[in-house]
């Protein structure tokens, strides 16, 4: 008997060694392995969307910066490939989740879509337009004498400039007539009294009392009739713009900048032209076919689905409780460290191009060369003077720094450059440990945002998870294995 079940116990061990193994070979839940796209680049596959490792990697490099808003952690691990992948893949099932409720179709991101589609499309027609144009507004060696001549304090590049973009404005009015004759505008100057009439009643008698006198977007939605939005101050080949299409270009406008005189029919025919700009440009840009330039379809979607991502993030948010008195103090008490302030390096930095360079610049350094001057010869930033380094700004990269000592010449090692990462050459000035207050009141708000943002991090870590059941992925590993986020160039 004890024979038979040392028997069956070994059976047993191997059947669990074999099933742990297989669930280590689960490429996603729900979702059986399968064969890889023939794109090399192509890193996940999450129901009909794909995502590229050039996405992966800039993603990568954006989860490597230190967020200033958020409380740095210094013994916190860096993202690496795996980890930023699966944040993506998360992502991608949050908007699709948020597209089989609806929010894609809601008024309030519709609009936004449609605005962001728009002006990109109206940017582009311009774009190109400008492009063909462009012998046309290159400023002469002559037009430059002349205005150095009568303003001999600016340099010639910003006058080069200040006449190009003169010509180029010229260059687009003169083709804003141009279609204002090719697709027939007619303005219908009858109801200017009406627009004068119903904005004087929107801007001095609002039905909610306003502090700031100015036209609010929702009294275009909630004071206006159907009749009124409706009144038609243009006509043109392909539509109209009516009075809701002139007000809704008004409130594009900061309040500031509005024009003083929409109390008068001259100036709501002024105002019209502004109104009218955008509806020739679409027409026009469509019956170039710009609207299925796939670029722009691209930006167009990648907008939506940060839209909706942010809109859900919102949604997960909402519920989060602000924390009590109580609370702000047991949190700080017990989390002192994390509000030290005043914690830095100060530091002197050569920045090279590459790994022998930044080699070569050490070696220099080593044999007692002058900082200054090898930094002259090598560095980027030649003219970068020396600065404070912050746990929070330096991020995965603050431990060697935080680990050397005053007049120590640190390197090669990397750091955040622009946006990427580069070699650098460090010589250390000053360390400052920084201080610990005891609580006061007027760090309530910092406390409370790092309460909040850690519930808020529990909350979406804990959506993602559900999405990534739901939703079917597949990662292919042989792809993002050899991705080191410190070589991303």
């Amino acid at each position: 008997m004890k024979l038979f079940s040392k028997k069956l116990l070994t059976i047993l061990l191997v059947l669990l060694i074999v099933l742990l193994e297989a669930s280590c070979n689960i490429q996603s839940p729900k979702s059986p392995a399968a064969k890889a796209p023939a794109d090399p680049n192509v890193v996940a596959k999450i129901d009909d969307d794909v995502i590229m490792k050039e996405e992966l990697e800039k993603r990568l490099l954006r989860e490597l910066y230190p967020k200033e808003y958020e409380i740095f952690n210094e013994e916190a691990k860096p993202a690496d490939a795996h980890s930023a992948l699966m944040i993506m893949i998360a992502e991608k099932a949050m908007i699709a989740e948020a597209r089989a409720k609806g929010y894609s179709e809601d008024e309030a991101t519709s609009n936004s879509v449609k605005r962001f589609r728009e002006r990109r499309l109206i940017n582009l027609l311009l774009q190109n337009y400008i492009q063909k144009m462009k012998d046309k507004i290159v400023a002469t060696e002559s037009e430059i004498d002349q205005r150095v001549q009568a303003d001999p304090n600016m340099s010639r590049t910003r006058v080069r400039r200040i006449i190009e973009n003169e010509k180029a404005r010229k260059i687009i009015d003169q083709y804003y007539n141009q279609l204002y004759e090719k697709f027939h505008t007619k303005k219908l100057s009858e109801n200017y009294t009406k627009a004068v009439q119903i904005h004087q009643r929107l801007l001095n008698h609002p039905k909610t009392p306003q502090k700031l006198k100015y036209i609010r977007s929702t009294q275009i939605k909630d004071e206006m009739t159907t009749e009124e939005k409706n009144i038609v101050l243009a006509t043109y080949d392909y539509g109209k713009v009516t009075l809701e299409d002139w007000f809704k270009t008004l409130c594009d406008f900061s309040p500031p900048s509005r024009p003083k005189n929409l109390g008068t029919t001259k100036g709501v025919e002024q105002f019209l032209n502004r109104a009218l700009a955008m509806p020739l440009y679409l027409a026009e840009a469509k019956l170039s076919k710009l609207n299925e330039d796939k670029n722009l379809l691209k930006q167009v979607r990648d907008y939506e689905e940060r839209y909706l991502l942010s809109k859900v993030n919102r949604e997960i948010s909402k519920d989060i409780n602000e924390p009590s008195a109580e609370q702000l103090v047991a949190y700080y008490n017990n989390n002192k460290e994390k509000f030290r302030i005043d914690k830095f390096v100060k530091i002197d930095v050569v920045w090279c191009p590459d790994h022998k360079t930044a080699n070569q610049v050490k070696a220099e350094l080593d044999s007692g060369k002058d900082f200054e001057s090898v930094k002259q010869q090598y560095s980027l930033e030649k003219k970068i003077k020396p600065f404070n380094a912050y746990p929070n700004r330096e991020g995965l990269f603050w431990k060697e720094l935080w680990q050397a000592e005053p007049n120590d010449i640190v390197g090669p090692i990397k750091g955040f450059h622009r946006q990427g990462i580069k070699w650098r050459v460090v010589k250390i000035l000053e360390k400052n440990p920084g201080i610990i207050k005891e609580y006061s009141t007027n760090m309530d708000n910092r406390i409370k945002n790092a309460i909040m943002s850690e519930q808020r991090l529990i909350l979406l870590d804990k959506h993602r998870s559900e999405m990534l059941k739901k939703y079917p992925y597949e990662i292919y590993h042989e792809r993002i294995k050899d991705i080191d986020p410190m070589d991303i160039p």
